[in-house]
């Protein structure tokens, strides 16, 4: 039977995100539902463990989801069983991607997800539309598989809805993957009709995660922390997986993209310059330096005096959202299970400074503000 969700990839975040959430609405649970149906998980790489987890789901039965930390002041530690995902394929297998292929080109399916990593939207030189022929291997992108599957949907059902929901870490997501796949279709000398049902009909969704999936479990299953968010760019069109308490439909992306980028990431790349300026204990986690009164006084500052200020006056629900935000990332960051080392986010921490600490300081700037803002000056200074 033909799934109505198609998921590329097999990562765990999506196992206790996005398919979580899913297996929540089939079964009516925290107050989901409205769920589209199961999802089609397809492995596109030939790592062992993405192979083990695939078998698994084959398997059939669901894998579990720990949720462990804190919520609302008290200890969570529970296990949930998401039985969401009905089938699991491997693009590099024929038969596999040729059974997807008619899946896509039916109209059966009306959402596609993804979460490929950072290197996701890559191209590969190798691929052509060659990959277009019926018996074809599956190319070696992302972004030209799709392709693929979108001539098959236009050719056989081209008024049939499909929504696009990446979960990739970058701006605009949806944007950028709609217009890497075009780009890709000029390049192959594809219909102009068929770029413009890309563009037009198709719905391209710029979405936002937040969730800690701290670790897997074998062979497939994940741990995660108990907050969760999937803010989703409001379009017309738009087709949700399922609705849930954790999706926020949204017409200002850019603001839950802030509150995550200032207020969650920036005071880890913070906590990682002391960290590296105190020349403190190599194996120090986040929880560790929260219950260190110095260092908790100094990011409580931060936030307080340096950050949540630029998310508008006391009285305007944005600064409430800040604040309520702020609680959040604390009791994430004291969380009991988590054991998140800051030598982990001091990797790459030049760049992080840039990307993380320098927007606040010009977003301060773009308004106006009369902030000092001398930890995060400092930081960036030295």
């Amino acid at each position: 039977m033909t799934q109505p969700i198609v998921q590329f990839g097999t990562s765990r975040f999506l196992l206790a995100h996005a398919d979580l959430f899913v297996s929540d609405a089939l079964h009516h649970h925290s107050g989901a539902g409205n769920a589209l149906g199961g999802i089609t998980i397809v492995q596109t790489t030939s790592s062992s463990a993405s192979t083990a987890r695939r078998a698994a789901l084959t398997a059939g039965g669901g894998y579990p989801v720990v949720i462990r930390g804190l919520e609302r002041g008290q200890p969570v530690d529970r296990t949930v069983q998401c039985t969401a995902v009905r089938e699991a394929m491997q693009a590099t297998q024929l038969d596999d991607w040729q059974r997807l292929r008619a899946d896509v080109a039916s109209g059966a399916v009306q959402l596609i997800l993804s979460n490929t990593a950072d290197k996701g939207y890559q191209l590969d030189v190798q691929d052509n539309a060659q990959a277009l022929q019926t018996h074809a291997l599956a190319p070696n992108s992302y972004p030209a598989k799709l392709l693929v599957l979108l001539h098959g949907r236009w050719s056989e059902s081209p008024t049939a809805p499909l929504t696009f929901l990446p979960c990739e870490l970058i701006e605009r997501n949806g944007d950028v993957l709609c217009q890497v796949v075009c780009e890709l279709a000029q390049a192959w000398q594809l219909e102009s009709a068929f770029i413009e049902w890309i563009q037009t009909h198709c719905v391209w969704a710029n979405s936002l995660v937040d969730r800690i999936v701290s670790e897997a479990i074998e062979p497939v299953g994940a741990v995660a922390e108990p907050y969760a968010l999937w803010a989703i760019e409001a379009k017309d069109r738009l087709q949700l997986p399922c609705t849930h308490p954790s999706i926020v439909v949204t017409d200002d992306l850019d603001h839950y993209e802030q509150l995550k980028l200032f207020l969650l990431n920036a005071a880890h790349t913070y906590l990682a310059e002391c960290w590296l300026k105190g020349q403190r204990r190599a194996d120090e986690t986040v929880r560790e330096a929260m219950q260190d009164a110095a260092l908790r006084a100094e990011i409580e500052a931060l936030w307080a005096e340096e950050i949540v200020p630029v998310f508008g006056s006391q009285a305007s629900a944005g600064y409430a959202q800040a604040v309520q935000y702020v609680a959040d990332v604390r009791e994430r960051f004291e969380n009991p299970f988590l054991n998140h080392r800051i030598a982990d986010i001091a990797q790459n921490h030049e760049q992080k400074k840039l990307r993380r600490l320098a927007p606040v300081v010009a977003k301060a700037q773009e308004l106006q503000l009369n902030l000092p803002q001398l930890r995060l000056r400092a930081a960036l200074a030295s």
